[in-house]
């Protein structure tokens, strides 16, 4: 019983953002088929991150008391990696999919993909944790993940509507959800310096207005022009 309860803690907060997403897409709801390939694609993404990480951190000299080191793990071996693996799904699969037909179906997608991988790693971790840990998550990793979906999601809008610059939205899309995941982790690697954990909480509530605006930008734009 307690382990079913577990993952129902576990899996609710992605599965709230999914259906605000959803709703909020008003004026072309993408197919339930598409949503759930997006969803898919996340918890294969997480697989596939897991795989990559664990060779990174088996073959590298990290150190977990080196300053320069924990900041090469956040940016690459967590940041990079992870933001990496959702990046093919969305670039590489679903950037072709016929019903991306609007700007913001970028950021439904990167965030549904988002979601697959955060209530994949959820489950990974609150079942080897508890009660609290499905707390504390559910308002910080979870929301967080959505955070740099939505960045990620904004750039492969751009790249969609400025098909000339395709391959720099592209890039800058793999660039920026990556930093911000690298920057937000970071703070919570240095687990040495004491405090410095609350820069984390800080730097989400940066990047909550940040994507606040990318979303309202981009929930604004109804048709992609021909370019």
């Amino acid at each position: 019983m307690i382990t079913v309860f577990l993952l129902i803690l576990a899996i609710a907060p992605g599965v709230v953002i999914a259906m605000y997403i959803y709703m909020v897409d008003i004026r072309a709801p993408e197919p339930i088929s598409t949503l759930s390939q997006c969803v898919f694609y996340g918890v294969l993404s997480f697989f596939i991150s897991i795989g990559i990480g664990s060779l990174l951190q088996t073959y590298s000299l990290i150190e977990d008391d080196n300053i320069i080191h924990q900041m090469i793990r956040a940016i690459v071996f967590v940041g990079l990696v992870e933001e990496g693996s959702k990046f093919l799904f969305l670039s590489g699969i679903l950037f072709r999919n016929p019903n991306f037909d609007q700007p913001f179906d970028a950021i439904v997608y990167s965030v549904m993909i988002g979601m697959g991988f955060a209530t994949a790693e959820n489950i990974l971790y609150v079942i080897n944790g508890d009660g609290g840990t499905a707390l504390v998550r559910a308002v910080t990793a979870v929301p967080a993940h959505a955070l740099f979906a939505v960045i990620m999601g904004f750039f492969i809008g751009e790249a969609k509507v400025f098909k000339s610059s395709s391959m720099l939205f592209s890039c800058l899309a793999l660039f920026f959800a990556s930093l911000v995941h690298g920057y937000y982790d970071y703070f919570i690697f240095l687990k040495f310096i004491p405090g410095v954990w609350q820069q984390a909480i800080i730097s989400l509530g940066i990047m909550i207005g940040i994507t606040h605006y990318a979303f309202r930008l981009r929930k604004d734009e109804i048709i992609i022009p021909d370019k």
